[in-house]
């Protein structure tokens, strides 16, 4: 039996909708889980796995979607808090609206998915939580400080909730992406030039180019969430692993 076998099992996964998170729903799906998304939107014409339209940083609807999903499926098996947002300016020129709204979303909508599924956790006694966080939680970038703060928080709120679920036996680690090909990372690129700039670096911005010398796909980052979801991590909690091709070094 392959050790990346979900079948039977039942995953949920925010930010379902695009980008890193459509691509961990569809990975599991191919892997035979029963997969829920959830997103703001969802904008494809369809998805092969069931949606449902949340705002993760309103606790009201995510405590009543969360309860009405667990009736429907009463064991949740892994939850994959991928959803994100990204906010660019200096800090000078960061509104505390864009600073509100990235740690909101960010850091408080992976609080609220884990605050209102952990009783059930404690109570199944099995299960795995993987937060999408950032390599810039790891490292300063110029213009993204509402969103390095943001991904750092989310740092010590899977850490912390991985500390209070290990007696449950119930295992909390973050995959910590850098550049990925996704539309979140498009609208950072203004020319044809953009991709290539990115693997060099940008020394003016004390960033560092790729040392792997390409830009991640989507699947190089699903494939970590699946690792960490799977019995290979079955001994593994509280940790991180940053998949960037080396862009922070051995920070």
């Amino acid at each position: 039996m392959s050790l990346l076998d979900f079948a039977g099992k039942t995953v949920w996964v925010t930010g379902a909708g695009r980008g890193i998170g459509l691509e961990v729903a569809n990975q599991f799906l191919s892997l035979g889980a029963n997969v829920i998304g959830f997103d703001l939107a969802f904008d494809e014409t369809s998805y092969e796995f069931e949606c449902i339209t949340l705002d993760i940083s309103d606790e009201q609807r995510v405590k009543s979607l969360v309860d009405h999903a667990l009736l429907k499926h009463p064991v949740l098996d892994v939850l994959v808090n991928a959803a994100g947002i990204l906010r660019m300016a200096s800090v000078e020129e960061t509104s505390w609206q864009d600073f509100s709204d990235c740690i909101n979303v960010n850091a408080g909508g992976a609080f609220l998915m884990i605050k209102h599924t952990m009783a059930r956790f404690k109570q199944q006694r099995h299960g795995a939580i993987v937060t999408v966080s950032s390599n810039a939680a790891k490292v300063p970038r110029t213009n993204m400080m509402a969103y390095c703060a943001s991904k750092a928080a989310l740092s010590s709120i899977s850490h912390t909730a991985g500390l209070e679920l290990a007696p449950y036996g119930v295992r909390c680690n973050l995959v910590c992406p850098g550049s990925t090909d996704t539309p979140m990372q498009r609208q950072l690129w203004q020319d044809e030039k953009a991709e290539a700039n990115t693997i060099k670096g940008f020394p003016e911005q004390y960033k560092l180019g790729i040392p792997l010398g390409k830009i991640a796909a989507p699947s190089d980052i699903a494939q970590v969430v699946l690792f960490f979801a799977s019995s290979m991590a079955n001994h593994i909690t509280m940790q991180d692993v940053v998949v960037d091709g080396g862009a922070t070094l051995n920070v």
